[in-house]
């Protein structure tokens, strides 16, 4: 296997919908699930980035559409399905540096007829609306007819698993024969956007089309159209399928007219030319993103695939659409966008693709009526940022689901994590000061932090007899423990939003004084505000132990019941302890996720290394990792704090919760905040990378003995940085003069040249 690819080298029907995870492509308009189309067993899945609908779901949820994948193959009258078939060398390869996977197997029937398949697929790159697969069947032991049946399935459900939940979005419109060709267009239930799914078989030797009879079919839920061609023993027949999709929140324009001309115009093109410019268009992506790992093929790998997913998720040409936590890959989460987008994926694209992350920055921007109508409804002032958002803003947090023990429980987290908001505005910062991004700063990013700051403003509560400012009844990232008080992630971000949004206020006076006015006039701020804001800062509680070193998660978690932890699965991870009852997590200090650690990474600037250490120390024996964004936190803070022994550890549970399900929840999508954090481990956690108070970039590397070397790339204040860690010296490489730390020596690098830093001396 090489470094590029991912490979599977058997075929279980029990691991299907875990692998139409694994093996997904998507481009961040869409993402079509990686099933086979010789099974009709899965979970297949075709999602297109911001297409929502409610109908008789509990919320509104991202839409799985109609299915344009369906392929069958006949052999006379015998379908060849892969579950009545005997298999034989069957392989999926995903390779990742072209975005292409490649499925290859042999089949033999009922009836003795042995068939071999290999066939590959791609979503563009080059043009997200399209998409295409190519066949190559070979008749191995008998000569004679094949049918070959193309079709789209226009009655798919969300949720089709799960009888209880199973819900339609989806009416079917209109079955069009393009001949040849076919398209399906429905509408969504709620909103009614339009899509329009259009595919079309092509089969041609030297001597013309393959195809000698065409049959279509309107099924009313499903379209097709069926081919007959005549095979010989021994022969292979190629047959392409194209494919394009379009809503009517691409287009004013007639969906179907537009879809036939793009598929027109990407058959004349031709598959090989497209696949191409899509492949092209990876390279290119590489050449930025890419993380080399020499010495260690496992990490290699492994971070490749976590970076492959991540880029394949997001779409720098729609500021309405974010990442959802199981990105376009799943139903996981009903793709829902959560903090997870800002806190743990949106640090890679500002250092390696800043025009992606700008673009889901803006999604958040152009959601702030539905955050400050979410704030208008809970009593509240400002922008409150729901912790699920679909495409408008509005919270869209389920209010019940299944607890560990399969119990129905009411979910508090759309009432009570008010994190998001300070989360957001970690996110706008972090942009602009990688990016230097002005424009964006002035016209969209002041709003939302001024706005956010104006929550919390409104948030807080006074304790007049303690004379601090508290917030009360919350959920921080630790979600096993609800409606407490003072949570510090909470209140620590909450102090810095506010506190950034006074700076920023003062910068953008400077900056552009007009633009202050009439945003302070929008949102109704005035110089009391501002002052109650550096009151509100001042006094924010912040609990503590009495010697002030460890930082109490919440007032009141002292006191909880310390229960340790003693066992680890097949996967190194905590296994509940025996006496913990899981409907009452709530009354011990086990938590969940990184939660005070988490606070330390995002503001690392914020605490000295010993308040680090020693708080690392103390929760890291508290956690139970039920969350795939905990394990890299860990790695990451434990590097920075010289606890090297466990961060190997958790580097590689990270950057393989999907490859090996370590979570055991991959069938419902991708973990993609695990994906940033896989990212995190190796930038903020290997290189140690992080930016002084006063704006220099800072290293303080440590790679594992066994690897030779590590390097990557980082877009910092408009100039291309290559990073090279070796166990004995370091090699800096920029475009534009900067000025960078390394273990605690200033140095500054010359335009497009290197600087070698031999153990500590340059």
């Amino acid at each position: 296997m090489d470094l590029w690819s991912i490979e599977l080298d058997n075929y279980d029907k029990n691991h299907n919908e875990k692998n139409e995870t694994i093996f997904t492509l998507a481009n961040g308009y869409r993402g079509l699930r990686g099933a086979l189309e010789f099974s009709k067993l899965g979970n297949k899945g075709n999602f297109i980035a911001g297409v929502f609908d409610k109908a008789q779901g509990q919320v509104s949820e991202i839409v799985n559409c109609q299915d344009p994948l369906g392929l069958n193959i006949y052999i006379e009258n015998e379908m060849v399905d892969i579950e009545k078939c005997v298999v034989e060398g069957f392989k999926r390869t995903l390779n990742m540096k072209k975005g292409v996977l490649i499925t290859e197997f042999t089949v033999t029937t009922a009836k003795g007829r042995t068939l071999g398949i290999k066939s590959e697929r791609f979503v563009s790159r080059n043009n997200v609306h399209r998409w295409a697969s190519k066949y190559e069947v070979t008749a191995e032991n008998f000569s004679g007819k094949l049918f070959i049946e193309n079709y789209i399935q226009g009655g798919v459900t969300n949720s089709s698993w799960d009888v209880m939940n199973r819900t339609k979005h989806l009416k079917v419109t209109k079955c069009t024969d393009v001949n040849p060709g076919i398209a399906l267009e429905a509408n969504t239930l709620d909103k009614g956007t339009e899509i329009i799914e259009c595919t079309r078989l092509m089969g041609e030797n030297d001597q013309g089309s393959i195809f000698r009879k065409r049959r279509y079919c309107d099924f009313g839920q499903m379209v097709s159209e069926v081919y007959e061609t005549i095979i010989k023993q021994g022969s292979t027949h190629t047959i392409y399928k194209y494919g394009v999709t379009y809503t009517s929140r691409d287009t004013e324009k007639n969906l179907y007219c537009t879809a036939l001309e793009d598929i027109d115009d990407f058959i004349a093109l031709g598959y090989e030319d497209e696949k191409g410019m899509h492949s092209c268009a990876w390279n290119k992506l590489w050449d930025n993103i890419d993380i080399e790992i020499q010495g260690d093929d496992k990490a290699q790998r492994g971070i490749r695939y976590n970076l492959f997913q991540l880029a394949s998720s997001a779409y720098d040409g729609d500021g309405r659409v974010s990442i959802a936590a199981k990105a376009l890959h799943g139903e996981g989460y009903k793709g829902h966008v959560f903090w997870d987008t800002e806190v743990f994926m949106l640090p890679f694209f500002i250092y390696e693709w800043p025009r992606a992350a700008r673009s889901l920055l803006m999604y958040r921007y152009n959601t702030l009526k539905g955050a400050r109508e979410n704030a208008e409804l809970s009593g509240y002032k400002g922008a409150r940022f729901p912790w699920e958002s679909a495409d408008d803003g509005i919270e869209t947090t389920p209010k019940w689901g299944i607890d560990y023990e399969g119990n129905w429980v009411r979910i508090w987290t759309g009432d009570e994590e008010f994190h998001i908001d300070s989360d957001i505005a970690f996110g706008i910062i972090e942009y602009y000061r990688a990016t230097g991004d002005k424009e964006f700063l002035i016209n969209y990013g002041m709003e939302m932090l001024l706005d956010t700051a104006k929550f919390w403003q409104s948030r807080v509560e006074y304790n007049k007899e303690k004379d601090r400012y508290e917030i009360n009844s919350v959920i921080g990232p630790d979600e096993f423990h609800e409606h407490v008080n003072n949570n510090v992630f909470t209140n620590y971000l909450a102090k810095w939003n506010i506190e950034k949004a006074l700076y920023y206020k003062e910068w953008l006076s400077k900056e552009d004084e007009h633009k202050l006015r009439l945003l302070c006039n929008s949102l109704c701020l005035s110089s009391k505000d501002f002052d109650e804001w550096k009151n509100i800062a001042s006094k924010i509680y912040i609990p503590t132990n009495k010697e002030g070193t460890i930082i109490e998660q919440f007032e009141g978690y002292f006191n909880l019941k310390h229960i340790e932890i003693k066992e680890y699965d097949e996967n190194s991870m905590p296994v509940w302890p025996k006496e913990v009852k899981l409907d009452r997590l709530g009354e011990t200090q086990l938590i969940k996720q990184a939660d005070v650690v988490q606070l330390m990474l995002m503001l690392p600037e914020e605490f000295s290394d010993e308040i680090k250490k020693v708080n690392y120390q103390y929760y890291e024996k508290r956690t139970m990792h039920k969350s795939s964004l905990s394990p890299s936190m860990y790695s990451i803070l434990g590097l920075s704090v010289g606890d090297t022994s466990n961060a190997y550890k958790y580097f590689i549970k990270t950057v393989y919760t999907d490859l090996e399900d370590n979570q055991g929840n991959t069938d419902s999508g991708l973990h993609g905040a695990s994906t940033g954090g896989s990212w995190q481990s190796v930038v903020f956690g290997f290189a140690g990378l992080s930016v002084l108070k006063d704006g220099t970039l800072k290293l303080k590397p440590w790679i594992p003995k066994h690897w030779k070397m590590l390097k990557f790339k980082l877009n910092w204040q408009r100039s291309k940085v290559t990073v090279s860690i070796y166990q004995n010296h370091f090699e800096i490489a920029s475009d534009k003069e900067i000025k960078i730390e390394i273990n605690n020596k200033i140095y500054e690098t010359n335009k497009n040249s290197n600087l070698l830093i031999q153990q500590g001396k340059q």
